[in-house]
């Protein structure tokens, strides 16, 4: 038996071996520890904003350094975590195994891609303690604030910049992969729906990261030669950003959502031994989405001015692209009727997904309609949707994903009831905190405030109270994965019994994924 890429002779010794890898297995492991690093900062730096919303008042620290948490937080969880989190990590790692590849296509722009990910974050982090300290806008920038702000913008931008380039690189490389690298027999009706989703992904991360790398070098550059690109005092218009900001960061939603929806669309077949119900039309969903998604931005900026006609066919084309949306979940419930389910951790997780992603979706057909958009527009309901999308959505996603292949990554098994308990404190937690934002922003709480009124004390200690038993719910998690790794039981090669290609090799994998090139002759979720 061929030894795992883990003890695999390498070019370098030690960690120099993981840092100038070339194997998609070790630089979607550096993906998933360093976007997990940045997640336990993201983590605490909310659960500090959240102490401080505690109740009307200031309490532990000003409001400018509130705004400077308020943007890192942003930051680091959008850009730092959530976009790398299932694409660049799990979609590394375990899609060129769904497709029979020994690699992907470019390995060493694959460990370039972390490379600038990591360069990207740093600098980020940097700007918190050089120039005229911790940026404070908000983590999407907006002009003019951003330009006139004595902190230290440029360098941050800067930072996601890098983040952004090692995006597009990792989108075109798994483009050649799954075109050009699949198995003998690995038709595209044989592909996993998670690798389909990894496809559609890649093309909003190809030919959408540009445009939010064009606007945050416009805005370096105003900030530091004085065109009036932006700035309404120069000729330039705010608005401009606005669109060209949201052009890139609404595909970027689904950028964050797509690989989540495949991860649980390949969970539910394996733990309710059928066959997925409407392969191709989930398939085509993950492509309609990613085109469409391209063109609803202006549903963010309902309240800035443009023309009716504008926002009537914004609206329009914001419920469109949930008529896809709807498609898996539907697919996904049909998919569980008579199954022979089996309740592990996975499975679990992805239930909760589809309960928490279901909520955030349609509040946010709340927000797309324009009658009630204007009312509940820059209020805590905006808050509560984009955290049930993001995080009851790609973060429980990661987390059944997490699970799923911790396995096959690790050929070790996590203590199942501990997953569970995790899970349990988890949901509730996060309905806790987030859905009391709903409320929060039905009575007119604005979102982005240091203070509030008294009125608003009694939902936010409950959302306070919610994000400390949800950050006990993730402590339970990743303390059951860590030690699980040094402690856990064999687990074999296929613990799951699951018929997807991933699983026909050892737990962990060899060097080259296959000790034999292996040839496809039926689809992913034919169990029998």
């Amino acid at each position: 038996m061929e030894a795992s890429f883990y003890h695999a002779k390498t070019r370098y010794p030690g960690i120099f071996g993981w840092i100038f890898t070339t194997d998609h297995k070790r630089v979607g492991l550096l993906y998933l520890f360093s976007s997990l690093s940045f997640f336990a900062v993201g983590v605490s730096l909310g659960l500090t904003m959240r102490l401080e919303l505690i109740r009307s008042g200031m309490h532990f620290y000003s409001a400018q350094t509130y705004n400077a948490i308020f943007t890192l937080h942003g930051v680091i969880m959008i850009f730092l975590f959530i976009i790398p989190g299932i694409p660049s990590s799990l979609g590394n790692f375990i899609m060129p195994l769904q497709i029979g590849a020994r690699d992907v296509a470019f390995p060493k722009i694959n460990i370039l891609s972390w490379w600038l990910f990591i360069m990207g974050g740093a600098i980020a982090v940097t700007s918190l303690f050089t120039g005229g300290g911790p940026p404070d806008t908000g983590w999407t920038f907006y002009v003019p604030y951003s330009i006139r702000t004595g902190t230290n913008i440029s360098l941050a931008v800067f930072g996601v910049f890098l983040i952004g380039l090692s995006s597009t690189l990792t989108g075109m490389n798994f483009l050649t992969t799954i075109h050009r690298l699949r198995a003998p027999g690995m038709t595209w009706k044989r592909m996993t729906l998670f690798t389909w989703s990894i496809y559609a992904t890649s093309w909003i991360q190809l030919l959408a990261t540009p445009v939010l790398a064009i606007t945050l070098l416009l805005l370096i550059i105003e900030r530091n030669f004085g065109v009036g690109f932006f700035d309404p005092a120069k000729g330039g218009d705010p608005i401009l950003f606005e669109h060209m900001f949201w052009i890139y960061s609404h595909p970027a939603v689904y950028i964050m959502i797509l690989p989540a929806m495949g991860t649980v669309t390949d969970i539910i077949p394996v733990f309710t031994r059928r066959n997925i119900f409407g392969y191709s039309f989930i398939a085509a969903s993950s492509l309609a989405i990613a085109f469409v998604g391209y063109l609803v931005w202006g549903h963010h900026m309902f309240t800035s001015g443009m023309s009716d006609t504008a926002r009537i066919i914004f609206s329009l084309l914001t419920f469109i692209v949930a008529v896809p949306s709807g498609v898996k979940v539907f697919n996904w419930i049909a998919s569980l009727y008579k199954g022979s389910i089996r309740m592990n951790a996975p499975l679990l997780y992805t239930l909760a997904f589809i309960f928490l992603f279901s909520i955030g979706g349609l509040t946010g057909l709340v927000q797309g309609a324009l009658a009630t958009a204007v009312h509940v527009h820059g209020t805590y309901f905006v808050v509560g949707h984009f955290h049930y999308v993001m995080f009851g959505g790609a973060g429980f996603g990661f987390f059944a994903g997490l699970h799923y292949w911790f396995p096959k990554i690790t050929g070790k098994l996590y203590e199942e009831h501990l997953a569970k308990l995790a899970c349990f404190f988890l949901f509730i937690g996060f309905n806790m905190l987030y859905f009391s934002m709903f409320v929060l922003g039905w009575e007119g709480m604005p979102r982005r405030y240091y203070d509030y009124l008294p009125k608003f004390n009694g939902p936010n200690l409950v959302a306070t109270i919610g994000s400390w038993i949800l950050a006990m719910g993730l402590i339970i998690m990743f303390y059951n994965l860590v030690h699980s790794l040094f402690a856990g039981n064999e687990a074999g090669d296929n613990p799951w019994e699951a018929a997807s290609l991933e699983w026909q090799t050892t737990s962990p994998p060899p060097v080259e994924n296959f000790a034999v090139q292996p040839v496809v002759t039926k689809g992913p979720y034919e169990f029998r």
